[in-house]
């Protein structure tokens, strides 16, 4: 029997390997960026950015959250819609479903209560609360019982930059369904983080293969500079 498909690969390369041999590709097909943009920036709170503070926190780029700055000053200033997610729960979990039943310590997802160090913005990002949208969720996509789909309608937005963390968690769930929706999907490298090297690569690799254009930050800045 002829084989014209693939059985599973298994040839030693590490993650990140693989990562940058997709990358380095020059016949890589793109989605590209479209005629707006929305920048969603997921879940930099506390409780994931401060790694001096929280077991739960985690750092790729140290640069991450002054290039989440850089693109949406950008964005704010061409009239592009701006939006940062958190997570939080109530005080008996009750909202957090089956999501919050595998573990129950002080640094359980469910145990991010609304109000409390975990669940507030890191001070570094620069938000401006009179332009900038921001929505508490529950579970990993940005879309999931927030507003954020009428948003974008009615800004006509047709393209979604997506930062934050973690790449393997809220930024996949979040780029998988942007596309699901019709939304050119764009990841800026810099821009998101993981708790390892192997979780950020995989993902990033299947992002780029199937779901986003995995893009520098300087692809973004480019575009709304020339926007």
């Amino acid at each position: 029997m002829a084989i014209v498909g693939t059985k599973m690969i298994s040839d030693g390369k590490t993650a990140k390997q693989i990562f940058e041999e997709v990358m380095a590709n020059p016949a890589r097909s793109k989605f590209g960026f479209g005629k707006k943009l929305a920048i969603v920036n997921v879940d930099f709170q506390n409780a994931y950015t401060r790694i001096d503070e929280f077991k739960t926190a985690y750092e790729t780029d140290p640069r991450q959250i002054e290039h989440v700055n850089t693109i949406s000053h950008l964005a704010r200033d061409k009239g592009m819609p701006v939006v940062w997610t958190h997570v939080a729960y109530l005080g008996n979990a009750a909202d957090a479903g089956v999501w919050g039943t595998r573990t129950n310590t002080p640094d359980s997802l469910q145990n991010i209560k609304y109000g409390s160090r975990r669940h507030e913005f890191d001070e570094r990002c620069e938000i401006d609360p009179s332009i900038d949208v921001i929505y508490d969720k529950r579970m990993p996509s940005a879309f999931f019982e927030t507003p954020l789909q009428s948003l974008l309608v009615w800004h006509k937005v047709d393209t979604l930059v997506i930062t934050g963390g973690s790449t393997s968690g809220c930024i996949r769930a979040t780029a998988v369904e942007s596309l699901s929706r019709g939304y050119r999907t764009i990841v800026p490298l810099e821009t998101c983080a993981d708790k390892h090297e192997s979780y950020h690569y995989a993902n990033l690799t299947d992002l780029q293969l199937k779901y986003a254009d995995v893009e520098p930050v300087q692809s973004v800045i480019d575009w709304l500079e020339a926007h």
